[in-house]
């Protein structure tokens, strides 16, 4: 399953919670929307980390030029 862009995966899965709220999900989709909530939370979870390890990585090289300029 491809989840998109940032945006377009949180608005998909905002609309899915809205869905759920307003009681819009007949018996029949609820797995399949079940299941597409997943795959999006996951991929998003995957991207925060791997965002945060790139941030962890390049930090300490940003420092390090900021003590050079001093």
């Amino acid at each position: 399953m491809t989840v998109g862009g940032w945006n377009e995966a949180a608005g998909e899965l905002n609309a899915i919670v809205a869905s759920f709220d307003e009681g819009e999900v007949s018996v029949d989709d609820l797995i399949e929307k079940l299941a597409r909530a997943t795959a999006i939370i996951e991929e998003l979870e995957a991207r925060l980390s791997a965002t945060k390890s790139k941030v962890e990585e390049l930090a300490p090289r940003i420092a390090r030029v900021g003590e050079q300029g001093d």
